[in-house]
């Protein structure tokens, strides 16, 4: 017995020793010593823990057959038994497979991560937490190495994981290195394409994975977070730079094929794109923007800007509607910090933003619509004083380079005007009057310097480019306006401003303020049919619509018809009126006569056009013949147009009549021979025939004799004179600061030009006084006469206008009889249109004997 014994002890030397650190690792590779017993073999496996040998088991000799599956399902059913051992399984793992990532022994790495994949995809408890952790161990293992097959299979285990819904989130768990790992992926310089293109697919689909598992829990570690948005976003747009055809997918989120969406970056970091964009909320929506801008700036990519107008084509179609305006806020506020670089990049930014309103106006677009337009009208006047001071710098040598900087100018001053236009046409009609105004008070005109852009600096020509862009993208704001009375469309602190420039010299100023007149007035579509002055044979086969007049509509008549009126006159007294702008001028009056005409206002509408007709006859302002004759194809090409319109056979008749006559006798008073390119005219007008020309007291018999009130056809139209005629008629907008200065005390010039010349004639009329009974009669009679028929609006004006005078004079009286006392602050003085401050020492003031 004892013997026995010792002989076994003795064989029990002969058993190799093995490292204490590693007392129960097992390692398949190793080969037992011949001199082992059998016994002590089982005795040794029965000492390792149970999940180890279920793990060791899974592994097959020759890494090549796979993994053992049947051993797999033991594995699998042992841990779903037993959850509590899930984070010793997954450790153990970890651990096998850092050592066979060491070793280089990648087929005994692919079988343990397919292991790991379905013990994750199996195990749904509370204790799958601490196996996660080992799980995203061995993946960051992978994703750490060199080796582009570890990197995918790393990656494909994470998306796996990724789309598995824990039930509880783990407050603890971020993924900062997989973002940051996955971000490098995807912009792999790989020397092989296709091991690059590989790299990069599994990049992008990592960081989709991320996004799913992360973005919807407010309570974990967000990747909303700034550092983590500079990486996922530019990331994804660098893959997208490398579509092809961008045309292709721009619009509302597209589903590629399966084979389509593995194969190509760009249209897989697309999808990632717009499935990030589309989960963003209200308050991280600009960390996830402003990346976007950072990489469209680093790589240069807003001239020319095909890639930047698609990327936000996809973001304003990926985001949520009522989120639309962050994106517009965020595209302003690059606009602003970039405002000192080169116009195509501004231009750039602008056309971005552009199609940014095109999608976004239609739903919300938030509460800051005015400080959009604010901003970009800034821009607009920074843009003309960037050209005007070019222009100032250019010399001989760099004509062409600032010639072209100035057109490059003109294409950022468009793109803004486009922009304006669009996006205020696009706005509902309660936001649009707003709008209106406010554009409307940025243009520089008299009465309203206080709101308007600051044009001090920018001189004659600057100011004249501001009126024009600025009128131009109020054209385009009003077009489509719809409102239900002319009032509200037309109201007076709109009215008023609007109505200035087109007493100014400019031709193209007169012609947009009359296209905006137009698209505010017409409300039933009829601009089109009325295109082109003519003469119209039928009118009813123009099909005009319109309704019966409100009473709104007449109010607003009554109330400021006068003034349009003396616009249309004094419009058409301008000597630089081109065709365009009698075409204008007629459509005027045709979509008064449709939109605002009762029986009054046809009265006063034939007054008008007699009133023209009287200044091509008499001729004060002496106007050129094109413009005498364009003057009277106005009134016929109108009158013919309003007597069918009322429909007065014998008013109908008489301008009938006066067109066949002119046919005959004088084409050069008809539209049709006037406006030609060949056009002949005559040397005077002095010799014509009345038949030539319409008479008041024929249209005055037919439309008595039709009911109308013609009482006040025998009174000529006077236009109303105001303030504007004195200060704007005539002058450019920018030089009437210099016209207030000429009124005021000590420019007697207008005294001098008023004072009448004392001659022998004058005193021998003076002294004979007969006849002159019989003219203080007559000038009575012609009161009398006014005050009973001429209209209330026309006597009101008049006498302001003498009321004004007089005031004015007081007031000259006043200041040069009334003198402040002496100040040591210094008192002003206006020389030559400057104020000069001259302070005067208390030492010379002369006090009075009382004080």
């Amino acid at each position: 017995m004892e013997s026995n014994l010792a002989y076994r002890m003795r064989q029990y030397v002969q058993v190799p020793t093995v490292e204490q650190e590693n007392t129960y690792d097992y390692n398949p590779a190793w080969e037992p010593s011949p001199f082992m017993h059998l016994g002590v073999c089982c005795c040794c496996a029965a000492l390792r823990p149970r999940y180890k040998r279920l793990v060791d088991n899974i592994f097959p000799e020759d890494p090549k057959d796979g993994l053992v599956k049947a051993d797999m399902e033991k594995l699998t059913f042992y841990a779903v038994s037993a959850p509590e051992k899930l984070d010793r399984i997954g450790a153990y793992l970890a651990e096998r497979l850092s050592r066979d990532v060491v070793r280089h022994r990648y087929g005994y790495v692919l079988i343990a991560m397919e292991a790991l994949d379905q013990l994750l995809m199996a195990c749904h408890s509370q204790s799958i937490k601490p196996f996660v952790e080992s799980f995203l161990q061995m993946v960051a293992k992978l994703l750490e190495s060199g080796e582009p097959k570890l990197q995918v299979l790393g990656t494909n285990s994470f998306v796996k994981f990724a789309n598995i819904e824990e039930d509880t989130p783990s407050y603890h768990r971020r993924y900062d290195f997989f973002v940051s790992r996955f971000s490098a992926m995807c912009h792999s310089c790989h020397s092989d394409p296709e091991t690059q293109t590989e790299i990069r697919i599994a990049g992008i689909r990592g960081i989709q994975g991320v996004v799913r598992k992360t973005v919807n829990d407010e309570l974990r570690a967000t990747i909303w977070e700034p550092q983590h948005m500079d990486k996922i976003v530019p990331s994804l747009l660098f893959n997208m730079q490398k579509i092809e055809d961008i045309d292709s997918r721009i619009g509302p989120p597209s589903s590629p094929t399966g084979g389509e969406k593995e194969e190509n970056p760009a249209v897989l970091a697309e999808n990632c794109f717009r499935e990030l964009l589309g989960r963003a909320t209200y308050g991280n929506m600009n960390n996830a923007v402003r990346p976007v801008f950072a990489h469209l700036d680093h790589h240069k990519l807003w001239d020319p800007n095909e890639f930047a107008v698609s990327c936000f084509k996809i973001i304003m179609y990926s985001i949520q509607a009522q989120y639309s305006h962050h994106v517009i806020q965020e595209t302003l506020g690059h606009l602003d910090a970039r405002k000192r670089d080169s116009p195509r990049v501004r231009a750039g930014i602008i056309q971005v933003l552009l199609e940014a309103v095109a999608i976004a106006a239609k739903g919300s677009i938030g509460p800051t619509v005015l400080e959009v337009f604010n901003t970009l009208l800034k821009h607009l006047r920074l843009s003309v004083d960037f050209e005007l001071g070019e222009r100032r710098s250019s010399t001989g040598s760099a004509s062409f380079s600032t010639s072209s900087k100035e057109s490059d100018e003109r294409i950022v001053q468009n793109a803004i005007i486009q922009t304006i236009g669009f996006f205020g046409s696009n706005l509902p009609d309660y936001q649009r009057s707003e709008i209106m105004m406010f554009v409307m008070g940025k243009v520089p005109v008299f009465g309203t310097s206080s709101h308007s852009l600051d044009t001090s600096h920018l001189g004659d020509l600057g100011t004249r480019r501001i009126q024009i862009m600025l009128l131009r993208s109020l054209l385009m704001v009003t077009s489509g306006y719809n409102a239900k009375t002319i009032a509200a469309a037309l109201p007076a602190p709109f009215l008023d401003p609007l109505l200035s420039p087109s007493l100014m010299e400019d031709s193209e100023l007169r012609q947009l303020v009359l296209e905006i007149l137009h698209n505010l007035i017409d409300r039933h579509d009829n601009r089109a049919k009325l295109r082109g002055i003519r003469i119209i044979p039928d009118v009813s086969d123009l099909k005009i619509k319109r309704d019966k007049i409100s009473r709104q509509d007449v109010s607003f008549m009554k109330k400021h018809g006068q003034q349009l009126y003396r616009h249309i006159y004094l419009g058409c007294k301008e000597e630089d009126n081109v065709q365009k702008n009698f075409e204008l001028l007629y459509t005027s009056l045709a979509l008064i006569t449709i939109e605002l005409a009762n029986e009054e206002v046809v009265i006063d509408l034939v007054r008008l056009a007699i009133a023209l007709q009287d200044i091509v006859i008499i001729n004060e302002d002496n106007l050129p013949m094109f413009n005498r004759c364009g003057v009277m194809a106005l009134v016929a090409a109108y009158l013919n147009f309003l007597s069918q319109m009322i429909a007065v056979p014998a008013f109908c008749q008489h301008v009938s009549k006066v067109i066949e006559t002119r046919t005959v006798e004088a084409l050069y008073f008809l539209p049709e021979n006037i406006f030609k390119d060949k056009r002949i005219l005559p040397k005077s007008l002095e010799k014509h025939e009345k038949n030539l020309f319409f008479l008041t007291n024929k249209i005055a018999e037919s439309l008595g004799g039709s009911g109308y009130s013609v009482e006040r056809l025998s009174v000529p139209y006077v236009p109303q004179v105001t303030d504007e005629d004195r200060l704007s008629r005539r002058k450019s907008i920018v030089d009437t600061v210099s016209i207030q200065v000429d009124i005021l005390p000590g420019n007697n010039t207008e005294d001098k030009v008023n004072t009448e010349e004392i001659t022998f004639e004058a005193l021998k009329k003076a002294i004979d006084n007969t006849g002159l009974e019989e003219q203080e009669k007559e000038k009575r009679r012609l009161v009398i006469e006014k005050f009973q028929k001429a209209p209330f609006e026309e006597i009101a004006a008049q006498c302001e206008t003498k009321a004004n005078f007089l005031h004015d004079r007081l007031a000259q009286i006043l200041e040069l009889t009334i003198r402040p006392p002496p100040s040591p602050s210094g008192t002003m003085t206006i020389t030559a249109g400057h104020a000069h401050y001259q302070s005067v020492p208390v030492y010379e003031m002369k006090f009075p004997d009382l004080f």
